[in-house]
């Protein structure tokens, strides 16, 4: 959606991250680009070769010239490359905005992109997830949704149901005419093609989340039954305090851990039981808040003892640990639940596994989209008027309703259809300079 707007601003900012480094890149975008690179520079540089210059007052190096509209934003954008100071940063950007720029908002280029059709918004949000990217598996994903692939899935599915309303149009326009019959019988075989299609794009997306936020994962028993070990043990280093003393965990602890490039975070918590003191009653207290927030649980008991009910875990998916069968030779775990051992490494690669899975995670080696939460949901809404649609074959006044809306809700994952308020939510939650 190319924007005209010739009265829009020239912006700038540090497109590199705070700190030193050897170099440091100063970003300007906009129409004045031209004219600010004669007062920064003296001249315009030739476009897209590297040129050394005097940028400004304040320092030498690479400039950078790209015209519109083969930029990143569409627009003209200038890009001087000096030395990583934080000190000539900020003046080399005080120069811009001396000469006639302002500073850019928080994802203001990545924005003018989308606004210009460089990118639509499935791909500019996977801008943000590319920079994010907590594991190399989430990097190659936002890559793969910056390179369109999960905007051409989405397209996709549009098509076909343009294809499906056209085909109702015309028994809507032709209600009497021999053919209807015929019509009926291939929209209904339309329509379950699309929303097999539409139930595939959602299960990769679903799994691509996974990546994206991570799953938090707590550990939960009663004190003294091994979670401090079995967090060690998972974590692969010493993270947490293990003594022989009942209650030596008071607060929560967090570690990030990737398993199969899925990133984790494992929460130790205290032991769940009657508090004997102030500073233990606050230990549990926050063991309640953490599981409140919990994805997944791994309620841990001690194997070859009594396994006491764990009162108040919440109602997510959960895995349930028999530990120190190392000193239970024999020993064998309730069906559904796992038998390890924190201190020689026992069960643990099974438990990895059983994490992923309880998850929603599988390694089937097919692409997954590194959705977002709003992805999920339009993905989902359209799910919901397919499925009301097949239920209005016989009508097809009100199956042509309910196939416009679910192309709509799938519209909004691209960007063809979206409202400002959001454009800017999601905007802003990127770094300036991108």
């Amino acid at each position: 959606m190319p924007n005209d707007d010739v009265g829009r601003d020239t912006i700038a900012a540090v497109a590199t991250p705070p700190g030193r480094g050897g170099i440091g890149i100063v970003r300007l975008s906009g129409p004045q680009v031209p004219a600010l690179a004669a007062k920064l520079l003296g001249f315009l540089p030739r476009p897209r070769h590297a040129v050394h210059a005097k940028l400004g007052a304040v320092d030498e190096g690479i400039a950078l010239y790209f015209p519109a509209p083969h930029s990143y934003t569409g627009e003209a954008v200038l890009e001087l490359h000096g030395h990583g100071g934080p000190v000539v940063m900020q003046a080399l950007l005080g120069a811009c905005l001396d000469a006639g720029a302002r500073l850019a908002e928080p994802g203001e280029f990545t924005r003018r992109a989308f606004l210009e059709g460089k990118l639509d918004l499935a791909q500019a949000e996977a801008v943000a997830d590319l920079i994010d990217a907590a594991s190399r598996e989430a990097a190659r994903s936002a890559l793969r949704s910056l390179g369109g692939e999960f905007s051409d899935a989405v397209g996709a599915l549009v098509a076909q149901l343009t294809e499906l309303r056209a085909l109702l149009e015309a028994t809507l326009d032709f209600p009497e005419e021999e053919l209807d019959r015929l019509h009926r019988e291939d929209a209904a075989t339309r329509l379950a093609a699309v929303r097999a299609a539409l139930d595939d794009v959602l299960r990769r997306s679903r799994q691509g989340s996974l990546l994206r936020s991570g799953i938090h994962v707590v550990l939960a028993g009663r004190p003294n039954v091994g979670k401090s070990s079995l967090l060690n043990r998972l974590a692969g280093e010493e993270r947490a305090i293990v003594t022989p003393v009942p209650g030596t965990t008071r607060d929560a602890l967090r570690e990030p851990i990737l398993i199969d490039g899925v990133p984790l975070v494992l929460v130790d918590t205290a032991g769940l039981r009657r508090s004997k003191g102030t500073v233990e009653r606050r230990g549990i207290e926050r063991t309640r808040e953490e599981l409140g927030r919990a994805d997944l649980v791994l309620a841990v008991f001690e194997a070859g003892k009594p396994a006491v009910p764990l009162p108040g875990l919440p109602s997510v998916a959960r895995i349930d640990i028999y530990n120190k069968v190392d000193l239970r030779r024999g020993f064998r775990a309730p069906a559904g639940a796992l038998a390890v051992s924190a201190k020689t490494g026992a069960g643990i690669e099974a438990l990895r596994r059983r994490i992923l899975e309880a998850a929603g995670w599988s390694a089937t080696g097919e692409t997954t989209f590194l959705a977002r939460e709003r992805h999920l949901r339009a993905l989902g809404a359209a799910r919901s008027h397919l499925e009301a649609a097949a239920g209005e074959l016989g009508r097809a006044e009100l199956l042509a309703e309910e196939l416009r809306l679910a192309q709509e809700a799938l519209a909004t994952v691209t960007g063809e259809f979206t409202a400002d308020d959001l454009l800017g939510e999601i905007f802003s939650r990127f770094c300036i300079g991108k």
